[in-house]
């Protein structure tokens, strides 16, 4: 499979990486990137071949991936019309939905929407896929096999949840961090020292998630086998209660879902 991309940031950066390690040969991978700077640096850390505008040379490929920032591709797709004829098109930008991509590339209808979040940068990604009605089973396992080289894929056949997605997983390492960060602050204002406190909050929370990826139980029985009746930790998830921990964590997620809608909504304007 040819792949090239559009846009040479850090997630093409995790995709070119994480796709070199899973058997693609550099050969067969392209970026079109407008700073040479860039180009550079794809060229001496991958071995990819590199072009600085779209053309039939470097659109000769199986799949071509969208990977410029959301504002900007309203203006990107245009030119590269005259090279489109089969290719598969994956579009990692964030709040664009099929709809607006298509149209701006014509009405080409080849297209899959992926929303990948930010541990794809080290191999550990998730990401969320939905497909046009145009693309095969054979495309959509390609798009599989492209993005499962920085983690694991979900298919999403309703687009309007999509935006879920994003407010899940795609949010869902900043809920992650401030957690980590609450922890880390906690931690200090106990007494620990700086080093001690990121250690213990981050092998905590890494332990807890694989213990919970390793479990066929859901997460509420989990955190209730670790409530021991009287003890500190029921004392603590009592004050979180009273404090509205979790309705205001699900808030957040819910105006996320919310923002995304809102976002699709506004990138999508041709105006």
């Amino acid at each position: 499979m040819k792949i090239t991309f559009l846009g040479g940031g850090n997630m093409a950066n995790a995709l070119v990486g994480g796709l070199l390690k899973t058997g693609f040969a550099a050969s067969d991978i392209a970026v079109i990137e407008l700073g040479a700077q860039g180009r550079a640096q794809l060229r001496v850390a991958y071995g990819v071949r590199c072009y600085e505008a779209a053309s039939a040379v470097a659109l000769d490929c199986d799949a071509l991936l969208l990977a410029v920032k959301p504002q900007q591709m309203r203006e990107a797709c245009p030119p590269l019309l005259p090279f489109l004829r089969q290719q598969l098109v994956i579009s990692i930008a964030a709040g664009l939905r099929l709809a607006d991509v298509s149209r701006w590339l014509g009405g080409y209808g080849r297209i899959v929407r992926a929303m990948p979040n930010t541990p794809a940068l080290i191999g550990a990604g998730v990401t969320g896929l939905c497909a046009m009605a145009a693309v095969s089973m054979a495309e959509r396992l390609g798009a599989e096999r492209i993005l499962q080289a920085v983690g694991s894929t979900l298919w999403i056949a309703d687009e309007e949840k999509m935006d879920a997605v994003t407010a899940i997983s795609g949010s869902g390492p900043a809920y992650v961090f401030l957690f980590i960060e609450a922890l880390q602050q906690a931690a200090g204002d106990l007494g620990l020292t700086p080093a001690q406190a990121r250690q213990l909050s981050i092998d905590t929370v890494l332990g807890a998630a694989r213990l919970a990826a390793q479990s066929d139980e859901a997460a509420c029985v989990l955190r209730e086998r670790v409530t021991s009746k009287g003890g500190t930790t029921e004392a603590a998830l009592r004050t979180m209660e009273q404090r509205s921990v979790k309705e205001g964590f699900i808030a957040g997620v819910l105006a996320a879902n919310s923002r995304g809608r809102e976002l699709g909504e506004l990138l999508g304007q041709d105006g």
